[in-house]
């Protein structure tokens, strides 16, 4: 009996390597997509031919597999890039979609210029933009983002109307518009302090004014 068993443990150990040896050769005579054809959407010229440099290492891999982790490392460490989509055509093609960052403010840091995006990132630049403020202080960016929510769920205030802004130590917020009108705002209340000053905005007594504190809860300063 012992030596049964041992004969149809080698029939089976046999079966085993041929059928291995055999599936191993199909699958290396498979065809696998290979990817011949890499496509970016939704940037600039330049932008779009840095990014496809990048991601040209993936040319001629199998489209099927792909490292995700080392392509999302690409991806994530273009801070132009708000979101994207990849998009796989077969039987050759891959498609990179992608949604480009908003520039929502102007600043300076260590000498540099940047662009703050609505992905919370810095976009190093050599020129400012004219259509969105310049920031001064030393703010991080979810002190921005908070304000900055506070002014467009403020109906009758346009962030467009807004030439520059002011962060303070004390977490206090100032800004100044096209006009050249400075709005002091306090700590505290800053929603109800916005929706009086887009009252005071349309009253044309206070057009000529500087400068409207507000920084006094219930109190109205202004100076011409």
């Amino acid at each position: 009996m012992p030596l049964r068993k041992n004969k149809k443990i080698w029939v089976y150990f046999f079966l085993f390597i041929l059928c291995g040896t055999f599936s191993n050769k199909y699958l290396n005579n498979i065809n696998f997509p290979k990817i011949k054809k890499i496509e970016v959407l939704g940037l600039e010229e330049n932008n779009k031919i840095r990014l496809s440099e990048k991601l040209s290492y993936l040319k001629q891999q199998n489209l099927l597999i792909l490292d995700q982790d080392k392509i999302k490392n690409i991806l994530n460490s273009n801070y132009l890039i708000e979101k994207y989509f990849i998009v796989k055509e077969y039987p050759s093609s891959l498609k990179f979609k992608i949604i480009k960052t908003k520039f929502l403010a102007n600043l300076s840091k260590d000498g540099k210029l940047f662009f703050l995006g609505s992905n919370g990132k810095l976009i190093e630049t050599q020129k400012s933009l004219e259509n969105i403020p310049f920031v001064f202080g030393e703010f991080n960016e979810v002190e921005f983002f908070i304000f900055k929510s506070i002014i467009d769920d403020t109906s009758s205030l346009d962030y467009k109307e807004i030439k520059n802004l002011f962060f303070f130590p004390s977490g206090r917020w100032d800004f100044e518009t096209h006009s050249d009108q400075l709005i002091k705002l306090p700590k505290v209340k800053i929603r109800e302090s916005l929706e009086l000053y887009s009252k005071i905005k349309k009253d044309e007594t206070f057009s000529n004014a500087k400068v409207i504190d507000l920084r006094q809860i219930n109190q109205l300063v202004i100076n011409e």
